[in-house]
């Protein structure tokens, strides 16, 4: 079980609709390795949010087991314990960013720290080291919303990475980004798995991204129908073109 991050064993999911429980997850096993960079792909609606949530401790499944770390999360946990664990293990990316809007920049990545306890002047002293790492120490002192989507979510990725978390999930990431923002951001997080070993658990629907992936893992109607890692990744892609109109190619 320690050997992987994330254990997922035979996990379903289905939600209450009217008189009837409509299936969004369908028998999904799956392990995660520490250190891997992992995309989670498939056309909007297959279940790709979901299971990223039911992995994350934020949705129970219906039936199977989620160990995340050792842990497994549905089992004698409560909602309070998962929600202590994630903070403590995960760093989260969101398509859209939640600001703290009366805050600067830098007082909202050093925010997390300050829940777990630190006080508030070395909350800045790691914030302001984070920001260097994304390169984007030069808007420390402005309010969020006032920088591009691209810088935002360079930010979002500081405030992710200041608790030093053992995977830094990235949902839909670069959604609200333009072609050279979502580009940037992608590499950062190259940056982040290769130089310094963070585990990367993404979710696109996004092709393009895909070249960037260790791991792939494609989502098709509530079901993992494929894992792919580099070699296969090539057979792949050579059937795949860009929504851009460019052959995409699996970095070295």
């Amino acid at each position: 079980m320690n050997d992987y991050l994330f254990k997922i064993q035979n996990v379903a999911k289905s939600f209450h609709i009217g008189d009837q429980d409509v299936p969004v997850l369908k028998d999904i096993s799956l392990e995660i390795k520490s250190g891997d960079f992992v995309i989670i792909f498939g056309p909007s609606g297959c279940g790709k949010s979901t299971l990223l949530h039911t992995m994350l401790g934020l949705e129970a499944p219906t039936k199977g087991s989620v160990y995340f770390s050792g842990k497994n999360l549905y089992d004698g946990l409560t909602e309070d314990d998962r929600s202590d664990f994630r903070k403590e293990h995960t760093g989260i990316v969101y398509q859209q960013p939640n600001w703290i809007r009366s805050l600067t920049v830098v007082e909202n990545v050093a925010f997390p720290l300050q829940l777990l306890g630190l006080d508030r002047f070395h909350s800045l002293e790691k914030a302001r080291v984070i920001l260097e790492t994304v390169e984007m120490i030069n808007w420390a002192t402005y309010i969020p919303t006032e920088l591009s989507s691209g810088q935002q979510q360079r930010v979002a990725l500081a405030r992710a990475l200041v608790t030093n978390p053992e995977v830094i999930i990235a949902d839909e990431p670069t959604g609200n980004l333009d072609y050279e923002s979502g580009q940037g951001l992608m590499k950062l997080l190259t940056e982040l798995n290769k130089e310094h070993k963070k585990t990367i658990l993404m979710v696109t629907h996004d092709l393009e991204y895909l070249k960037y992936a260790i791991t792939a893992v494609k989502m098709f109607n509530g079901s993992v129908v494929g894992v792919y890692d580099k070699e296969d990744q090539k057979e792949l892609m050579s059937e795949i073109k860009s929504k851009r109109g460019k052959d995409l190619k699996i970095q070295a």
